[in-house]
């Protein structure tokens, strides 16, 4: 069995942290008024895309009523709006929505994952349940061995993505930029397409964009 696809299957299984497991399963049983017939998830989100990725996005975790409602990362959620239509713009999507996980979304030369796993209430896991999850991208980044680049979304991503790869001393992070892994991808900082940054026009659409179009020319080497 493919390396991706048991991750996968232990992903979907895990119920390390409680808080994490609590929250999860309450917000599928709470759920928000808008969607209130949906049927939540509820589980922890694997990533998902094209296991042959020169280009990985690397965010924080799945949001409570997006991905932990539609069972895939960035979907459902305006977050992944922009996402998606970003890299439907790059060239890295066939379509630019993303609203369920049986919508028709397809990736190509990339893959969309997050460093936790779980939705954490408000956005904001614990020390201790990232560290929970790390073998998970531990493997997950293994496994992916085309990658060329990792778009880290916010610091978080960015810390994780150094962490991995034990880069020391720690860089800075800031949009757009870059630390080369000895032997290794590049990170790409980004600012994360969180409606926080949306909204403010901190992260712009040309932004997003250019950060897409710098990710392409890493992995073709350019």
């Amino acid at each position: 069995m493919a390396p991706l696809v048991v991750l996968q299957r232990d992903i979907h299984d895990c119920r390390a942290c409680p808080r994490l497991v609590e929250w999860r399963e309450r917000v599928a049983v709470e759920k928000r008024a808008a969607f209130r017939d949906d049927h939540y998830w509820g589980k922890p989100i694997s990533g998902f895309g094209d296991p042959a990725a020169r280009i990985v996005i690397l965010g924080l975790a799945p949001a409570a009523h997006g991905a932990n409602r539609t069972g895939r990362m960035f979907t459902g959620d305006r977050s992944g709006d922009w996402l998606f239509r970003a890299m439907h713009r790059a060239g890295l999507a066939n379509q630019a929505e993303s609203v369920s996980a049986d919508d028709g979304l397809a990736l190509t030369d990339a893959w969309v994952t997050s460093a936790v796993k779980c939705a954490p209430p408000l956005n904001k896991p614990t020390i201790d349940e990232r560290d929970a999850c790390q073998p998970f991208l531990v493997r997950e980044l293994g496994a992916l061995t085309e990658a060329k680049v990792i778009i880290c979304l916010g610091t978080f991503g960015f810390d994780a993505a150094l962490r991995h790869f034990g880069i020391r001393p720690k860089p800075k992070f800031g949009h757009g930029v870059e630390v080369q892994v000895p032997d290794g991808p590049m990170l790409l900082g980004c600012y994360h397409v969180s409606q926080q940054n949306t909204f403010t026009k901190r992260l712009t659409e040309p932004m997003l964009d250019d950060v897409f179009a710098r990710a392409r020319t890493i992995a073709d080497g350019v």
